[in-house]
């Protein structure tokens, strides 16, 4: 930072990120200088590593412009390792990404595949679970990196989410230029399965992509001239992989001659692309050499404009296409200049690497599933879905788990009195909703580190680690206290809820003395249960424990119900369900 000078606003910080996102992708190479000045100037004044990872690709994505492709590895090193230093979030997803795209321009596959891969998996962590501007641009330049890493299906997928963001944010703008994108990826997706012979998938991908464009249309954004143009190539494209050639041709040539007057180097390129693609169907369906001569000419021209625009991919397509229609037109000589320039361009272990990193993509992906779906099991598996309390089988592995005689440790069980009156006067859900009031009293009134479960139905297991006996039957008269002091005028009950406790406490065993036995777990639990019926049996709303008096409120008998998943039983009394099983 400037000796003197003031700190950056953060909000002026984004804003000029925007407009560098919003210039980054347009055919306009002067005025995304003109906005890359803006934000050097800018992120200059900040040392956060966030923005000073900013800093280095703004710094990579200029070399690429100056045609210094040497200079990106440093710059793209010195910016992961400011990313490293922060948060997984979408800010840092979006940064990967772009720095992505950036290594995909440079023809650094490897390494774009690996921002590529972290990148996406921020996107799909927690990151992913409030939609935010960070958000959408890293689904969009995942999108149009993992396009350049030909690794379409992928880049479908990441236009799409955007696509879901973009929605949830609402911004006219924004869902103009993600459906512009998630057309355009698909029509790319439906080229690529065409070549490979699955023509039903390339027509239903085609489809959604009309459909996508149209939709653009009807939103109330004016979008930029260029931009215009691109979504009419688009969707001309569309057609052409979805059969209808004639109605692809017109357009497209309209779309070329405005084009041709104004448009940039790389859109002028595209347009060719397309044009020359549905010319070279037409020539083979007609069997009409001029347009197969045509279709090779606007080749030649587009191939000229992706090199000059820095898009090497698909200067190769072009370089790939020439060779073959060069070879239909009976041209082998000229077809094996145009396929071996292809090939040098390309080689084989660029290939072969390409395909292992995107093996590897699918892998990690999956795994990242696998480990979210493992742990929902593990929850589900160990939490009670009505209190959101841990349950009787979480409940026994931490007990089972801890070392009796180190410190003191008592375990209280809780009863609801009366709860079977509640299910029979009013209803099951009013008694879910007395289980769920319970379970955040008990949550809320206990002491910090002790630990509340749902044993059974209306019983409740509180682990007070370090408490005696004394200490624990304060804690659990403030408890007892709490639930019967409690607003339950809402629940429409007939009287309020209270409940009976029973407590039971292993001392710590003194270093040099001799201990009367061990004392497990279970033993414990069933002493606090014992005193648990003994409350009951007494009178009901009231704390019992082995070297204590009981608490009372003067509670009368009454019917509970002590079965689990608050289904009432045909128990004669209150008393709740006996000991561990």
């Amino acid at each position: 930072m400037t000796p003197g000078s003031a700190p950056v606003a953060p909000d002026e910080l984004h804003a000029a990120l925007w407009r560098l996102l919003a210039a980054g992708h347009r055919d306009d190479d002067a005025g995304f200088r003109t906005v890359l000045d803006q934000t050097d100037d800018i992120l200059a004044d900040t040392a956060e590593p966030l923005w000073a990872a900013w800093r280095h690709a703004v710094g990579a994505r200029r070399s690429l412009l100056d045609s210094d492709p040497d200079a990106v590895p440093a710059q793209v090193a010195a910016a992961r390792e400011s990313l490293e230093k922060c948060p997984p979030t979408a800010d840092t997803a979006l940064a990967m990404a772009y720095l992505a795209h950036v290594e995909v321009t440079a023809d650094h596959f490897d390494a774009a595949m690996l921002l590529a891969v972290d990148a996406s998996l921020l996107t799909e962590g927690d990151a992913a679970v409030k939609p935010s501007k960070a958000l959408l641009q890293a689904h969009r330049w995942l999108s149009l990196s993992l396009s350049g890493l030909d690794l379409e299906e992928l880049a479908v997928a990441h236009a799409l989410r955007g696509q879901h963001v973009a929605a949830a944010l609402r911004d006219p703008e924004d869902m103009w230029r993600m459906r512009l994108l998630s057309a355009q990826q698909h029509t790319e997706l439906a080229q690529t399965l065409r070549r490979r012979g699955d023509i039903e998938r390339a027509r239903q991908l085609a489809v959604e992509a009309i459909s996508g464009a149209t939709a653009a249309r009807d939103l109330p954004w004016e979008p930029d001239p260029a931009e215009e143009d691109l979504l009419d190539v688009v969707q001309a494209w569309a057609l052409k992989c979805s059969d209808d050639l004639d109605g692809a041709v017109g357009p497209l040539r309209r779309v070329r001659r405005h084009v041709q007057g104004c448009g940039g180097v790389w859109l002028r390129g595209y347009t060719d692309l397309v044009l020359a693609r549905v010319l070279a169907r037409l020539a083979e369906r007609d069997a009409d050499p001029g347009q197969g001569e045509e279709a090779v000419g606007l080749l030649v021209d587009a191939g000229g404009a992706f090199i000059a625009a820095g898009d090497r991919r698909r200067y190769r397509q072009c370089l790939l296409e020439l060779g073959q229609h060069t070879a239909d037109l009976g041209r082998p000589a000229e077809a094996l200049h145009w396929l071996e320039a292809y090939r040098a361009d390309t080689g084989r272990a660029h290939a072969r690497g390409r395909e292992m990193w995107a093996e590897m993509f699918v892998r990690r992906s999956r795994l990242r599933e696998a480990e979210r779906q493992a742990a929902l099991l593990r929850r589900h598996a160990l939490e009670d879905p009505l209190t959101g309390l841990g349950n009787r089988r979480s409940a026994e592995r931490r007990l089972g788990a801890m070392r009796l005689g180190r410190e003191p440790l008592s375990l209280a069980v809780v009863d609801v009195d009366r709860f079977k009156s509640v299910n029979d006067a009013a209803s099951h859900t009013q008694g879910d909703a007395v289980l769920r009031r319970v379970a955040d009293l008990l949550r809320e009134h206990s002491r910090t580190g002790d630990e509340v479960y749902r044993w059974a139905g209306d019983e409740f297991l509180v682990v007070l680690p370090t408490a005696t006996e004394a200490q624990a039957v304060m804690v659990m008269e403030r408890l007892r206290r709490a639930v019967a002091g409690a607003d339950w005028g809402d629940l429409e009950l007939s009287e309020a809820v209270t409940v009976s406790i029973g407590v039971a406490s292993a001392p710590a065993v003194v270093e040099g003395q001799e201990s009367e036995g061990a004392v497990g777990w279970r033993a414990l639990f069933d002493t606090a249960d014992l005193h648990l019926f003994s409350a009951k049996r007494g009178g009901r709303n009231r704390v019992r424990a082995p070297g204590a008096a009981a608490t009372d409120d003067g509670a009368t008998d009454g019917v509970a119900d002590g079965t689990p998943g608050n289904a009432p039983d045909d128990s004669p009394d209150d008393a709740p369900e006996r000991g561990p099983a």
